[in-house]
This record gives structure tokens, C-alpha cells and sequence, in this order.
């Protein structure tokens, strides 16, 4: 199941992530470099998150499709319980939260792993979202209700239905890529689908980055203050560029010709930034600084795959209807 390009895009990464661990290590070392300190800070505690989700990637790489599944799983019920942790539980609400971390969340990732799409689709947004309020409901416990059942929802949702659409994009019967050829088609869609992930998560982090980089010019207009002044119009509209021009280099990793991994790669920019402004909102309403503490110096997982949460779902359908389109899914409506 390795192959040569695969394998030079991982790589690839590696060395560049080594590099600005070498750099962000030098500056932090030099209090005379001219940069402001917490702008040194911020670059490299978010490098150890990229070494974080590099290793993700590696994993898929080596140990393959079920595998990764089972990493986004456990990543996924780790982001939801500090999700469910910012506001206190009621004792009616135990049994709920029993059913959704230890049968929901793992029946989600069960159905994407067997690519079951018309079942890991729907099996939240109808069928938990209707039994989470009765179940609370059979509860006997009125006090809050709404807000309770709201809270475990978005949870549900944010953190493991939307998170579960990055390892779907392996199960989708992506075309093989041309230097795959003459392998046999079950494994070069495989490839295809490690290499697509790859892309996805990349363009994610990468978008993160340059948004922040962008948004560090003197003259910035902060799109929202109360919720996180370190988003700006800057920021989100060079990054988005910025992000842009680097899928259409990229392009050769995906199933898209070059300008449609622009335009990708743009989409998932724009679905990044919502996620996290999204995240800081809930974050401000809550008056916590960050979800948890499991990346030492970067507040908790949830923190670091916000974007991605967002940006998964939306890259996959996108993705899926370009498989529609150029006649590799036959899709009913």
C-alpha cells in the first residue's frame, strides 16, 4: 500500500514541520530577535499541535484505513467530553450521556469505517437528535431542559458527526491517481483516499497558520472583538488566498485538476475560520479560556481541530459532488 508520491508528500512535511521547530526553537532561545515574544510563543505551541496531527496522518499512512478510523474515534470522544464538560451535567442527564459517548459516538465511527454513508449521514442529525431531548425528558427533570438537551446536541455534532466526515474521505471510490495505474483498483483508491486526507488535514492547518500570519499586518480590522480579536478581515481574506494557492501546488495529491484544488482548498479556509470563531464563541460564553489542557501549553484537543470539524463535512459533500459530476458516483436524490 506504499507509494513513492505518498510517501514524498509525508516526508515532505516532516521536514518542513522539523524546520519551523528548529526556527521557532532558535527565536525562542533569542529575547533580542525584534519579534514580539507572543507571537514566537503562539508559532511554536502551534507547531507541537502540528506534530500532534502529523502523527495522526503517519499513523494512516502506516497502519492504514481502519486504523485511522479508530484514531479519529478516540480523538473524537476526547474533544466531547471536554465539550460536555464546560457546563455542569444534571443527574438525569447520566443516562443521556452514557448512550451518547459509549453507543453513539463508536456506532458513528463503526458506519464510516464500513462506508455506510447512507447511514453514518443521517444517524445523528435524526435519529439521536430526537432521542437525546425524550431520553432527558423520561428523566423527570424539567430544570433547563432546553438548554441541556442543546448543549449535548451540538456536542454530538460538532465534535463527533462532523469530525467523523475526515476519515469518511477514505471510503470514498475516489478515480485512481495516474501514477497508480497499473495497481490494482482497490488499492490505488485506497492511496487515493490517504493522500485526500492528507490534503484535507494540510490545508486545514495550513489555512490556521495564515490566517494568523496575515492577521499580523499593522493595519488589521478585527471582524469580531468580543468574540476573538485575533481574527481579522487580514487575516481571513490572505490566508483564504494564501491557502488557496497552496492546494492548486498541491493539486497532484487530490482527485481535482489544479484550479478546482484552489478552489478546494479555499472552501476549506473559509469552513476552518467558522469552526474556530464558532468554538471562541462558545469558549467567550462559557468564560473559559480554553476546552482542556491535553496539549501541554495549548488548551485541549478541541481547541486544536475546531477547524477541522467544521471544514470536514463541508470538504467531503463538496468532494462528493465532484464525484457526482464527473460520473464516478451514481448518486439518487
Amino acid at each position: 500500500m506504499y507509494d513513492a508520491v505518498t510517501l514524498i508528500l509525508v516526508l515532505g512535511v516532516v521536514v518542513l514541520l522539523g524546520l519551523a521547530t528548529a526556527v521557532a526553537y532558535a527565536l525562542r532561545r533569542r529575547v533580542d530577535s525584534g519579534i514580539d515574544p507572543a507571537i514566537v510563543e503562539t508559532f511554536w505551541v502551534r507547531i507541537r499541535a502540528w506534530w500532534l496531527l502529523c502523527s495522526v496522518l503517519a499513523g494512516a499512512y502506516l497502519f492504514g484505513h481502519t486504523a485511522t478510523v479508530v484514531l479519529f474515534g478516540l480523538i473524537s470522544f476526547w474533544a466531547l467530553r471536554e465539550f460536555i464538560t464546560l457546563t455542569p451535567t444534571r443527574p438525569g442527564d447520566h443516562r443521556t450521556l452514557f448512550w451518547v459517548f459509549f453507543v453513539g459516538t463508536p456506532l458513528q465511527f463503526v458506519l464510516v469505517g464500513i462506508g455506510k454513508y447512507w447511514l453514518y449521514s443521517i444517524v445523528i442529525p435524526v435519529y439521536a437528535f430526537l432521542l437525546i431531548p425524550a431520553q432527558i425528558a423520561m428523566s423527570g427533570d424539567p430544570k433547563r431542559f432546553l438548554e441541556r438537551s442543546a448543549k449535548i446536541m451540538a456536542g454530538l455534532l460538532i465534535c463527533v458527526y462532523c469530525l467523523a466526515y475526515a476519515p469518511a474521505l477514505l471510503t470514498l471510490p475516489l478515480p485512481p491517481p495516474g501514477d497508480l495505474a497499473d495497481v490494482n483498483p482497490a488499492t490505488a483508491a485506497s492511496i487515493a483516499g490517504l493522500r485526500l486526507l492528507f490534503f484535507f488535514v494540510l490545508m486545514v492547518q495550513m489555512s490556521d497558520v495564515l490566517q494568523y500570519a496575515w492577521a499580523q499586518l499593522p493595519s488589521k480590522h478585527v471582524i469580531v472583538p468580543a468574540i476573538n480579536p485575533n481574527k481579522t478581515w487580514e487575516g481571513l481574506l490572505g490566508g483564504t488566498v494564501s491557502t488557496a494557492l497552496l492546494g492548486m501546488t498541491l493539486w497532484w495529491a487530490t482527485p481535482f485538476p489544479y484550479w478546482l484544488a484552489a478552489v478546494m482548498s479555499a472552501v476549506i479556509s473559509l469552513a476552518g475560520f467558522a469552526g474556530s470563531l464558532t468554538m471562541s464563541a462558545i469558549k467567550r460564553d462559557r468564560g473559559v479560556k480554553d476546552y482542556g489542557t491535553l496539549v501541554e501549553g495549548h488548551g485541549g484537543v478541541l481547541d486544536r481541530i475546531d477547524s477541522l470539524c467544521f471544514a470536514a463535512p463541508v470538504f467531503f459533500h463538496f468532494t462528493l459532488c465532484y464525484l457526482v459530476v464527473i460520473g464516478v458516483v451514481k448518486f439518487a436524490f
